[in-house]
């Protein structure tokens, strides 16, 4: 039995955390969530009051959507999201790339990890100068243990530069 599914047995409510909290930044509203988890709205929204209502989701109306995303603010933050993060996996790999593959400036997780979504691929940009044989080795034994797809994208600090504007048009969360 994995970590989340342990502390809480809503496995709606495993999937929201993992949403809101893996990038805090992502807002969503309830029937784009609804969607995306194969959910009737009234079953997710159940989930989603309760956790606002505990003060962990801010919800906010725009227009004739609320959407909700992580309450940075409330005292469990960090530990929430540092717990979605084990869960994921995300903490070990940045360890990993940050202290074993040379000079890294700057790591970036993309796309649907970006947004929340486990996808089963985790794309990561490593800015740097890095070894990409070390990377590749490091990803064959990550995915091992994530049982994730690990896809990366290595930029020396220059190439990032000139790419930049690109890039960070896709979902993008710094994580180093």
């Amino acid at each position: 039995m994995n970590m989340l599914s342990s502390l809480f047995t809503s496995k709606t409510r495993v999937k929201l955390l993992i949403k809101l909290f893996l990038n805090p930044d992502v807002s969503s509203y309830l029937r784009e969530l609804a969607s995306e988890f194969e959910l009737s709205p009234n079953a997710l929204k159940e989930e989603l009051d309760g956790l606002s209502q505990a003060g962990y989701l801010n919800k906010e109306k725009k227009g004739r959507y609320i959407f909700y995303n992580a309450n940075r603010s409330h005292p469990f933050f960090p530990e929430i999201s540092s717990i979605v993060r084990k869960h994921m996996g995300i903490d070990g790999l940045v360890e990993i790339i940050v202290n074993h593959l040379g000079t890294v400036l700057e790591v970036y997780i993309l796309d649907d990890y970006a947004n929340g979504v486990d996808s089963g691929l985790i794309d990561v940009l490593i800015v740097g100068d890095v070894d990409p044989e070390k990377v590749h080795t490091l990803c064959v034994n990550a995915e091992k243990h994530l049982k994730r797809r690990v896809r990366t994208l290595i930029l020396t600090e220059t190439q990032f530069e000139d790419s930049r504007d690109v890039i960070m048009k896709r979902p993008h969360w710094k994580i180093f």
